[in-house]
């Protein structure tokens, strides 16, 4: 993940890096998303990475919706 001061900031790092866009989110949602990621204790022995339809889930409840965001 990479933060940005603006839509232009990110253009000129793209066209310096010949980077294809991404997705771009508001530091709130990726606050969000981080959380609803990271909110078990990944380094318990019984942690599991989270089920593709769970994190379906957490995508869908922060309106993180497109072709970008699909799993399948």
């Amino acid at each position: 993940m990479l933060l940005f001061r603006d839509e232009e900031h990110v253009s000129r790092w793209r066209r310096q890096w010949q980077m294809s866009p991404g997705a771009m989110l508001p530091l709130d949602v990726a606050w969000r998303l981080a959380q609803g990621w990271f909110d078990a204790d990944r380094s318990a022995p019984e942690w599991r990475r989270p089920a593709v339809d769970k994190v379906e889930q957490l995508f869908t409840s922060l309106s993180l919706t497109g072709e970008y965001w699909q799993l399948r």
